[in-house]
């Protein structure tokens, strides 16, 4: 399979007609560059599909999800990214929330 060493995610909506030379151009001018072994998640403005291109050394895939029922757990920060663990990404492709996983979903105050 593929190695991926780093996950980002980005906030702003994008429309998923959008090719891999579409999707390689916006992460390119929301991360500055497609590093290799990095994948990059973007979801339309309903967030019931996503989009993650991933650069493999040699080229770059692109992987559409669409949930039929609910949306995915997105940010609405607009402008900004963020960076997401496996296990945060495991959780987001199933639409679950994500934001709890690893130290995130640590419980301080009782």
């Amino acid at each position: 399979m593929i190695k991926i060493e780093a996950v980002w995610l980005g906030v702003e909506p994008l429309d998923m007609r959008a090719g891999t030379e579409a999707a390689l151009a916006r992460v390119v001018m929301v991360f500055g560059a497609a590093r290799p072994h990095h994948a990059y998640l973007f979801a339309n403005r309903r967030a019931n599909r996503m989009k993650v291109l991933v650069h493999d050394g040699i080229g770059v895939w692109l992987a559409a999800r669409r949930l039929h029922q609910g949306k995915f757990v997105w940010p609405k920060d607009s402008g900004s990214t963020l960076s997401l663990t496996r296990p945060q990404l495991d959780a987001l492709v199933l639409g679950l929330p994500w934001q709890r996983i690893g130290e995130a979903g640590a419980i301080t105050v009782l």
